[in-house]
């Protein structure tokens, strides 16, 4: 696997911190899981966030902050005794997904448009979490558009060009509202996304506008 699209510095630090959503998360763990260049970026900025802590002052817990914390505790240990871990790998249509996908619901594909179809998966700690999986046909291209926020795009399978070049698995897609594209998958199979989104796209098209209450984003 050749990785040549990573996420910016800014999403590695707040992915390191904790401080990124819960979708995007699941997204940039499973770019981080097969890219050993960002693996050890994150490894460094957890290093320097813990220097940075050891300088700081401390400051006083909540009077419940134990009883939370271990209420989080026994709730994790309850669900992996009941086999909500899901130590099995997931797979669909053939394809594995990211282990970071484990304890998510996988829901059923919806066609959204020609050879396009859409999963929208649940996260059980957030469940407003806007994370989707995408299964677009070989020639096909997304709806041109822009953002409202940010989009995380992590190709699992197969791959699809745009203004910005050829993503193949492992890469990720890191945009903000300064990007206007529209992906093409390449003409030798179908592509599989794993995408999370903050805020929401901006069609530039009036089939796209027409799509975005079925996309939901």
């Amino acid at each position: 696997m050749t990785i040549t699209h990573h996420p910016t510095d800014e999403t590695l630090m707040r992915y390191a911190a904790g401080t990124i959503g819960a979708g995007p998360a699941i997204v940039v763990g499973a770019h981080v899981s097969a890219c050993p260049h960002c693996a050890e970026a994150v490894r460094t900025f957890e290093a320097l966030g813990g220097a940075i802590l050891e300088q700081t002052e401390p400051t006083a817990l909540s009077a419940d902050a134990l009883a939370k914390t271990l209420a989080r505790i026994d709730a994790e240990g309850k669900r992996e005794a009941s086999g909500d871990n899901h130590s099995q790998p997931i797979v669909i249509d053939g394809v594995r997904l990211p282990d970071t996908l484990k304890g998510c619901e996988i829901r059923r594909w919806r066609w959204i448009g020609p050879g396009i179809h859409m999963s929208r998966v649940g996260v059980p700690h957030d469940p407003e979490a806007n994370l989707i999986l995408l299964k677009v046909g070989p020639g096909r291209a997304l709806p041109d558009h822009g953002h409202v926020g940010t989009e995380l795009t992590y190709i699992v399978s197969g791959s699809y060009t745009d203004a910005l070049g050829q993503f193949t698995p492992g890469d990720i897609a890191d945009v903000d509202e300064h990007v206007e594209h529209q992906p093409i998958v390449d003409r030798d199979g179908e592509c599989i996304c794993l995408a999370a989104v903050e805020g929401k796209m901006r069609f530039n098209s009036l089939i796209g506008r027409m799509l975005q209450p079925i996309f939901g984003i």
